[in-house]
């Protein structure tokens, strides 16, 4: 029996579609069935709690998107109390000779206590709640509601454009160009179903005034003529009960009417209200301030009350004290706003989604990236234009985050969420290196400089100039991170050329570049095609500004016949000749070169195995050993002279070479003799 039981209440408990169903039912039967006092106060208490209850929900509403149900909730509501009206006038009318009760506890409540035992008071304050409530706050939400409904449906063919544009372009996938398109059309149709719910609130407000006018004229002429009270007596009771159920319905209204105006007015902020509204009014500490000295000069004035001015002055004052002291990080269009590592348990779509490049700060480095002039911010911005200029792409927003893991002088940097760097600063000293290789001979404390490892001392900020003199480098914190972040994500920028980025690339060829790319993707190569050369180009740090000679190049060696990946690596840097002799070329207007002997040529070229497209270096371990001690001692000997060579072979071992010298020497540019322009200058340095 009681599983059957559990069953029936499953099925007709709210939230269900049978509930729902009941519910109406039972609204539309209150209008034509009596009802007794007690079900009536229940209705009563169940009106005002529900009236509150939406209006909590409209305040801590992040858009207004997320409460779609209000305009069938504000037709609801509005139905309850209206049938509730109606059951209050039956008994007002047959039962209000009887005294105050006749209509229910709440009612009674409502006339007597509100009213203060004064009908005049009670008619005056009805007056007063119908005029806030029609005039006021229902003529404007509905006005806001009309508007917003009207340029809704006025930007939805843009609107629509946006989402086709960004989903040709790549920037979103088809999955999420539905989920904008869905939003798009619940947006629309929730500010038009606004418009027509807001005339709800304006007739409850009507249809309140009318039944409290029927009550109180209907129900005296009753008590006089029927049951033969005395004038004074009729007056009294049937004008309590009317004004009592006019502010039981009203009250409630008067709460539904604002949740609509905040839902409607809600339109362009992000977050509750109690949020948007302390963010933006107490986000500065300037106008804080002068809200202060207005306060104190009326405190001042004779005639009125000191007390309440001055205290609020004070407190005006210490709010805009400590905004000063503690001002919000300022978000830039390039890094994402500081916001802390939650300890709990984070929701499982959070758990989804992957920073590109993140940069975790201890407490004690929150500075760098907040106050007046956060100059860690404005050089990573400068960062990723400079990277943009010279590589040719653009990097992804650098996030900056707090973590309270870390110590309070700790900083992390993180690559598609794994560590690729750590250091830490001193935020209130300076980074004094000697040019030398040695210890600064300074006072302070020793560190190793966390981007090239090199000794360092960190000092009090007077001593700058000093350590200038002597020939020192002197650096900030900021730009020690700055710094640090640059090597990092130079050494990551295949990793964070993706696919979309690749596509986007193309896209924003010049227009005379287009049929290049028609003519190439997809019918010689994939963009993952040409996201890979690109990948293995920067890798190497070889720079795809000049994209149009890099597809020319995929072009040529493809010739419509499908090719190794290797092999159109090669041939692309062999196009892009000139840019890597300029790029590799020193100071003294040549490039000087640690070169392959013929003997590990062949070496090398013998131990290749395996197809031609896909050639493997299989060389014996011994072999390899001292290949990599040799290489050591040759650029060893060129940098003591104070030349920065870099490695040539033949095109066939480039490849192979290179893998080799990026386990012990990752910055040693490795190039094939066809990669050296034919009028760049060259000078060999050594030779292995």
């Amino acid at each position: 029996m009681f599983p059957q039981l559990q069953g029936l209440l499953k099925k007709y408990s709210p939230g269900t579609d049978v509930g729902l169903a009941l519910g109406m039912v039972m609204l539309l039967a209150v209008l034509v069935i009596p009802l007794p006092t007690m079900l009536l106060d229940m209705g009563l208490a169940i009106s005002i709690t529900a009236s509150v209850l939406v209006l909590m929900v409209a305040l801590f509403l992040k858009r207004p998107l997320d409460f779609t149900s209000f305009p069938t909730l504000l037709l609801l509501t509005t139905l309850l109390r209206l049938s509730l009206n109606v059951a209050t006038t039956r008994l007002i009318l047959s039962h209000g000779s009887e005294g105050t009760l006749a209509a229910g506890h709440v009612v009674a409540a409502f006339g007597g206590f509100l009213m203060g035992g004064d009908v005049v008071i009670g008619v005056i304050l009805f007056c007063i709640l119908l005029v806030v409530n029609f005039m006021v706050i229902t003529k404007g939400s509905g006005r806001i509601a009309e508007v917003a409904a009207r340029f809704s449906l006025d930007a939805m063919p843009g609107k629509q454009m946006a989402i086709d544009a960004d989903l040709s372009s790549g920037l979103i996938n088809e999955t999420k160009a539905k989920l904008r398109r869905k939003e798009l059309e619940e947006e629309s149709g929730f500010y038009g179903a606004m418009d027509g719910a807001a005339k709800f609130v304006r007739g409850d407000a009507i249809a309140g005034l009318l039944i409290t006018s029927i009550n109180v004229f209907g129900g005296f002429a009753i008590g006089l003529i029927r049951h033969g009270m005395p004038f004074a007596d009729a007056a009294a009771t049937f004008t309590t009960l009317s004004i009592g159920d006019g502010l039981v319905s009203q009250i409630p209204a008067l709460l539904v009417s604002t949740a609509a105006g905040i839902v409607v007015t809600k339109g362009g902020m992000e977050g509750a209200a109690d949020t948007v509204l302390i963010r933006q009014l107490a986000g500065n500490p300037k106008p804080l301030a002068m809200a202060s000295g207005a306060a104190a000069v009326l405190a001042l004035m004779p005639g009125l009350p000191m007390i309440p001015f001055l205290a609020l002055s004070i407190g005006a004052a210490g709010g805009a004290y400590l905004r000063w002291k503690n001002p919000p990080p300022l978000p830039a269009e390039d890094v994402v706003a500081v916001t802390p590592i939650p300890s709990g348990e984070p929701p499982i779509a959070d758990a989804l989604r992957m920073d590109m490049i993140r940069l975790e700060l201890g407490y004690g480095l929150l500075a760098l990236a907040g106050g007046d002039a956060p100059r860690l911010t404005e050089q990573i911005k400068g960062l990723r234009r400079a990277i943009a200029a010279e590589m040719g792409f653009v990097l992804p927003p650098v996030r900056i985050q707090d973590n309270v893991q870390l110590g309070a002088d700790v900083y992390s940097i993180r690559i598609k969420e794994i560590e690729a760097g750590r250091g830490e600063l001193r935020p209130t000293q300076v980074l004094v290196m000697d040019p030398n290789g040695g210890i600064p001979p300074f006072p302070g404390e020793r560190t190793i400089e966390p981007t090239f490892g090199l000794p360092a001392m960190w000092v009090e900020p007077g001593r700058r100039d000093e350590a200038m003199a002597r020939g020192c480098t002197v650096v900030d914190p900021p730009s020690v991170l700055t710094t640090h972040i640059t090597e990092v994500v130079r050494d990551s920028m295949a990793e964070l050329l993706s696919y979309s980025e690749t596509q986007k690339l193309m896209d924003e060829l010049p227009r005379e570049q287009q049929k290049l790319v028609a003519d190439l993707v997809p019918s010689q190569i994939s963009v993952g095609g040409v996201q890979r050369v690109l990948q293995a180009l920067l890798a190497e740090r070889v720079s795809i500004r000049d994209l149009p000679t890099i597809l020319e190049g995929i072009a040529e060696i493809c010739g419509g016949h499908t090719r190794p990946a290797g092999m159109i690596v090669a041939h692309v840097r062999a196009r892009l000749a000139r840019q890597i002799s300029d790029s590799h070329t020193g100071p003294a207007g040549y490039i000087p070169l640690v070169t392959l002997s013929p003997e590990w040529e062949l070496a090398f070229a013998e131990s290749l195995v395996g197809p031609p497209e896909d050639r493997q270096l299989a060389m014996a371990p011994s072999k390899l050993g001292e290949f990599m001690n040799r290489l050591r001692a040759s650029f060893d000997a060129a940098q003591a002279i104070g030349e920065m060579p870099v490695l040539l072979s033949s095109g066939g071992v480039r490849a192979h070479l290179r893998a080799v010298v990026e386990r012990i020497r990752p910055s040693t540019p490795v190039l094939a003799q066809a990669e050296i322009f034919p009028r760049a200058r060259i000078r060999t340095v050594g030779t292995i």
